[in-house]
């Protein structure tokens, strides 16, 4: 009983969290540096919350993933917040594996926003190399690399892979 009342305590904990940064997102902060900061904070929270968590307890998600999608964060000019930003969706992936978090064009540019964080690869450190790292691992470790021939993206796939073989050299 203690460890089932512990884990919903600590779930009340992160939906506050969740939803409240998935707020202050859509908000969307017009200096780069609290966006930066605020995209962090999500990483970290999303850190938290395990794969497949039930659908009674997804709705706290649903702001921080609207705001994730959002054409002012998707297409954001700054490198670092195109790169916190995939490390956020790529969290996202994580958690609703294996069905997928958005509708298949939004995945194409999830995927899209992926390719960027992993030419980050060929930097070996950084927040940014890191965040490339994760995302590589998700991408195999979910077999995420499944939905992209789902959705038909086959030159990413390549793109991806063209990219790999230049890190790799």
């Amino acid at each position: 009983m203690g460890s089932s009342t512990n884990n919903e305590a600590l779930w009340k904990e992160i939906e506050v969290e969740l939803k409240d940064v998935g707020k202050r997102l859509l908000r969307f902060p017009s200096s780069t540096d609290v966006l930066l900061l605020l995209l962090e904070e999500a990483e970290i929270i999303l850190a938290r919350v395990w794969q497949g968590i039930p659908s009674s307890k997804a709705g706290a998600l649903f702001s921080l993933m609207k705001a994730l999608i959002s054409d002012e964060l998707l297409r954001h000019a700054d490198l670092n917040i195109q790169v916190a930003v995939a490390s956020c969706l790529n969290e996202i992936t994580r958690i609703t594996a294996p069905t997928f978090p958005y509708k298949d064009d939004q995945m194409k540019e999830i995927f899209q926003l992926f390719m960027v964080a992993l030419k980050q690869l060929s930097t070996e450190s950084g927040s940014n190399y890191a965040r490339a790292v994760q995302i590589l691992e998700a991408l195999a470790t979910l077999r995420s690399c499944m939905i992209m021939l789902d959705i038909e993206i086959d030159a990413m796939i390549v793109e991806m892979f063209q990219l790999f073989f230049d890190t790799i050299r």
